[in-house]
């Protein structure tokens, strides 16, 4: 009997004893063949570019190469930061990313739940559709539909709706007081249509016993909404936010390159850190300078959502992004 239970014991500890590394990957070799190509696609895009911080501290030389060149420490990151309309230009790229981010937040909420009022499976798939579309669609062309309704001369705006009602056309591409708007509305056109279907995504996953209690009790479809909808999907937008929080300090490049024509006379309210760089690499060719303003970018927003990450976390645990 004693041996009985000494050999049932043994056979207990080596199925509760823990695996090794390979033995774990032995186990799921299956899935992790699966993995497999996303896996090298993640390293490729993520990981290994990640050598060329090395960029910013040195003076790049072709000719010797990366490992070759020349360290010059943080002489790279003074060029973006002694310019005086260096704080300007950040101002610029935080205060955009703010606006963007509030406006299609909201927008984008109150889209997906309009689209999930619509019962109808051929109309809600045309407007989910409709919605998502502009996402997809290159900024070039964005560009170009924007330069269409903005153009001096035949423009839509000047010749359709300011000519008949008398006004004089105004000079889009050289008049930077317009732009923070214009900007602001093609961003959201483009860009709010993908939340919301994420959203849209939540708010289908809700247990609809909820409604149907609320209904019982005489809620409306504003007490619904500010009750059950928006709250059940707080760990959504939460972990979106968070996610837009992290590139809070990365402009658009396509959005105010591409839509502005790259007018020189809009830099006053339209020149963000990813532009400057951009101009500023065009002139001098420097890539230390290029790699040393994305450096500066992902700190920036990494330390953001570790900090916003930290906030959330105390206040809610379970809505935490980790």
């Amino acid at each position: 009997m004693a041996a009985a239970d000494r050999a049932a014991t043994l056979q207990a500890r080596a199925v509760n004893r823990p695996r090794s590394v390979l033995g774990t990957l032995w186990k799921y070799r299956a899935l992790l063949i699966l993995a497999l190509p996303g896996i090298v696609m993640l390293f490729i895009n993520n990981y290994l570019p990640m050598f060329g911080i090395f960029l910013a501290f040195k003076d790049l030389n072709y000719t010797q190469g990366i490992w070759g060149s020349q360290w010059v420490g943080f002489k790279n990151f003074e060029f973006l930061f002694a310019s005086n309309d260096a704080w300007k230009i950040i101002k610029h790229t935080l205060l955009y990313n703010l606006v963007f981010l509030v406006l299609n937040t909201s927008l984008a909420v109150l889209l997906a739940i309009l689209l999930n009022e619509v019962k109808n499976r051929v109309l809600s798939k045309f407007f989910q559709s409709s919605v998502i579309l502009p996402n997809f669609v290159s900024m070039v062309i964005v560009g170009y539909v924007v330069f269409g309704f903005l153009n001096p001369e035949l423009g839509f705006v000047n010749k359709s709706i300011l000519e008949p009602l008398g006004k004089d056309p105004v000079a889009w591409y050289a008049s930077p007081e317009y732009w923070p708007y214009i900007l602001v509305i093609v961003n959201t056109w483009k860009t709010v249509g993908y939340s919301a279907i994420v959203y849209l995504a939540a708010i289908v996953g809700i247990d609809q016993e909820y409604y149907e209690a609320a209904l019982i009790d005489g809620a409306g479809k504003w007490k619904q909404m500010t009750k059950i909808t928006i709250p059940l999907i707080a760990p959504v937008i939460i972990i979106l936010t968070l996610l837009a929080i992290g590139r809070i300090f990365n402009a658009d490049f396509g959005l105010f390159y591409q839509a502005t024509m790259a007018s020189s006379m809009l830099k006053e309210t339209t020149e963000v850190i990813d532009t400057y760089v951009y101009n500023a690499l065009l002139v001098t060719g420097d890539t230390g300078l290029a790699s040393s303003a994305g450096l500066v970018q992902s700190v920036v927003g990494f330390i953001l959502v570790i900090t916003v990450n930290f906030i959330v976390k105390r206040i809610s645990k379970e809505n935490a992004l980790f």
